[in-house]
């Protein structure tokens, strides 16, 4: 059984292999301890009335194998044989609902950053793990701050990639964040423009309206964010792609974030100026409703986006 108190669990699937926890290791002289040389992703399985279903896995398995065909990184599972293996990890796991890490690294034990012939192992990570930003921030919002650290110019480092390299700067805009007594950072692009959080995206309300940043200002193209897309059209909402310059920030009506981790969490104040009304606004709580709704399976899940953990899987 998962130990719930430490987020550990029993079973890690590891190149078409589960294996024990304390077994998946690797080795100090791995590429990607040297280089940073992972892409990965963060999925979340549901506790739904008909037991275990993991949200929108195979769009996140597409943008893993995405991920690691923009670093170059050869992998022999397809997205079919990668949402079986997540499957088939939960069930190992005798899990309902927990958080879910794929990830592709480089191992070996060559020094040097030119990759060719290095290793390329895949593992599937099943781990306890609540609301990123807290329960409370859910249902009452965070209060976060513009952070002096950039996202990365469109010619440095390929954002569209979810790789562990492009989180060394949100490390940095996080920390400086909580050192100052906020909740998270919103980091700008390099042209100064809004792009996101430092682990999440970004969507403003104004007038009705929602905003989010496009890809090409250093964001990541967030699988959360176009389930908020997707659903806030569905409501007849408009929905706006673009360049967003930082005041914008102060005059929102609304604003929230978006992320597997984060789920939709409210944003109550930037730089100590208060959105709207310093509360959660009609249209973060009607789509944050529908968004949890459907993944815990309260409402039918229309749009096809539940991948079931098979019931015989789930006994205790």
């Amino acid at each position: 059984m998962a130990d719930a108190s430490s987020g550990r669990t029993d079973k890690i699937w590891r190149d078409g292999e589960l294996v024990n926890w304390e077994d998946a290791t690797l080795h100090v002289m791995s590429h990607v301890v040297h280089y940073g040389s992972s892409v990965f992703e963060g999925i979340r399985c549901y506790d739904t009335p008909n037991g275990g279903a993991v949200f929108r896995l195979r769009e996140h398995m597409r943008r893993l194998l995405d991920s690691a065909r923009i670093y170059r990184m050869p992998l022999r599972y397809s997205v079919d044989d990668l949402v079986q293996a997540t499957v088939d990890t939960v069930a190992a796991n005798d899990l309902r609902e927990c958080y879910l890490r794929p990830i592709v690294v480089r191992t070996g034990q060559q020094m040097g950053f030119y990759p060719v012939g290095v290793p390329v192992e895949c593992f599937i990570i099943a781990y306890k793990w609540p609301t990123y930003l807290g329960h409370e921030a859910l249902e009452k919002g965070v209060d976060v701050c513009v952070s002096s650290w950039r996202r990365a110019a469109p010619d440095t480092f390929p954002t569209l990639a979810k790789a562990g390299g492009n989180y060394l700067n949100s490390q940095l805009s996080k920390l400086e964040a909580k050192q100052n007594e906020y909740s998270e950072g919103i980091m700008l692009d390099s042209f100064g423009f809004v792009a996101e959080g430092s682990g999440e995206n970004l969507f403003l309300v104004r007038d009705g309206v929602l905003y989010t940043s496009g890809v090409g200002s250093g964001i990541l193209h967030g699988i959360t964010r176009d389930t908020v897309m997707t659903l806030a059209r569905d409501f007849g909402y408009e929905v706006r792609e673009q360049q967003i310059p930082r005041e914008m920030l102060y005059i929102a009506d609304e604003m929230f974030f978006t992320g597997t981790a984060a789920e939709l969490t409210p944003i109550r104040s930037v730089d100590r100026v208060e959105v709207g009304e310093g509360t959660p606004g009609e249209v973060t709580k009607k789509i944050q409703s529908e968004f949890m709704g459907i993944a815990k399976g309260r409402l039918a899940d229309r749009f096809g986006w539940l991948t079931p953990v098979p019931a015989a899987a789930m006994s205790r």
